[in-house]
């Protein structure tokens, strides 16, 4: 089944909202899933340590004045229900028999749908025959609340907000949620970026125990991840928790650069005044707001592998030996496809990071450029003008993707 043909019945079967589906020989579940990370997030009030088992007092407040007062966006991060209990789904053979490989599939930035990755998912699953995970990032799909999906709703903060900036550059419906709360705490970045790597290794945990049936518990674990997810995906290779991902592979589409190197601007994505504003804590100052705050530094500069390697993919130039040592013994483990007229996340710079300041980290990127007009948010327009084009580029595009899994 071409892709285009796949969209279309894919989308229409997930409309049904059904906890099972069949569909051309392979099947979708739902699964719940809690997160037992939120007491890292804002709002927790005492933060613990399981590592060290040490209670850490948050009393260093940043934040902006973004000038509008909206419950929907300032909340208390670590009570949003939506963010801690949640639904994944994996895509699998329908063969009967638990996965004895697993990819997850990592999704972008800003996403409130699975429907853009339905045909990604199937088509890795049918390369492969490994079962894979749709599982979001904190505070994006199904993790976010649902007023941030109202559309009337955020079309008025938008026009608010671009009354107070004027010079706003791509405030959106569609992005004005996620700006607002990033432009307010910064800090919610690292914060939600932990959580969910947390929340990832708690997975694997829970399917290593025989605590979910589609899964067996000895598979391999490869990682498949698109755009910001990418970040996500090096974060957990690179950490290597207890060595789950010593023979991981990780496939990154559209992604791998480091943050200051990513244009992240679009109607779709982030708003310019919440880009500023990110990147003055995490890039320009993030250093002197670690010395003023003792709960981000424990996890960022003290003794959690996760937090330095996270730090070390937010600036090209600072903690570079550390970042290319790691990506150095990863080297055959990593594989990224870049496009040629990303401007969201640059083809050059994917090949900057991964490679290294020298080029001297032999890591595979392949740059690819399409016969039809696309972006970094929809690279394979599902009614374009030359839709043959579009189902051959997705074929080409993920049959690389299956070689590099299979190989």
């Amino acid at each position: 089944m071409e892709y285009t043909e796949s969209y279309i019945k894919l989308k229409e079967v997930w409309g049904l909202r059904k906890p099972k589906i069949e569909f051309d020989g392979s099947i979708i579940q739902k699964f719940s899933f809690h997160s037992g990370s939120t007491n890292i997030l804002p709002g927790a009030g005492d933060y613990w340590c399981d590592k060290h088992q040490v209670m850490l007092n948050d009393d260093f407040s940043f934040f902006h004045d973004i000038g509008i007062s909206e419950e929907v966006i300032h909340v208390k991060d670590a009570s949003v229900q939506e963010n801690k209990d949640f639904d994944y789904y994996i895509i699998k053979p329908d063969d009967g028999k638990p996965s004895k490989e697993v990819i997850f599939l990592i999704h972008g930035f800003n996403e409130k749908n699975w429907e853009k990755y339905l045909p990604w998912g199937k088509a890795i699953c049918d390369r492969t025959q490994s079962a894979v995970v749709f599982f979001p990032i904190a505070f994006h799909m199904q993790r976010a609340p649902l007023q941030w999906s109202e559309k009337r709703k955020m079309y008025e903060l938008s026009e608010v907000r671009k009354q107070k900036f004027p010079n706003i550059i791509h405030s959106t419906l569609s992005n004005v949620a996620i700006s607002m709360r990033l432009h307010y705490m910064p800090q919610r970045f690292i914060w939600s970026g932990l959580q969910s790597y947390y929340d990832v290794i708690r997975f694997i945990e829970d399917f290593r125990k025989g605590l979910i049936e589609a899964i067996d518990p000895d598979c391999s674990i490869n990682i498949f991840a698109y755009s910001i997810g990418g970040l996500l995906a090096e974060i957990l290779k690179l950490t290597n928790y207890q060595g789950i991902f010593s023979n991981s592979k990780i496939g990154l589409f559209c992604s791998g650069a480091v943050f200051n190197r990513l244009s992240p601007v679009s109607k779709f994505i982030l708003d310019s005044e919440a880009n500023v504003a990110l990147y003055s804590f995490l890039v320009e100052h993030f250093d002197s707001f670690l010395k003023k705050d003792p709960f981000l530094h424990h996890f960022i500069d003290e003794d959690h592998l996760e937090g330095k390697v996270f730090h070390s993919m937010l600036d090209y130039q600072k903690m570079r030996n550390f970042r290319e040592d790691l990506l150095r013994k990863s080297e055959k483990d990593i594989y990224a496809i870049s496009l040629a007229q990303d401007l969201v996340i640059p083809s050059f710079e994917i090949i900057n990071t991964l490679q290294g300041a020298y080029k001297d980290i032999p890591i595979a990127v392949d740059e690819m450029d399409f016969d039809y007009p696309y972006t970094h948010e929809n690279p394979f327009p599902v009614h374009p003008s030359h839709p043959q084009e579009t189902d051959t580029t997705f074929r080409t595009v993920f049959d690389k993707v299956g070689n590099f899994f299979n190989s």
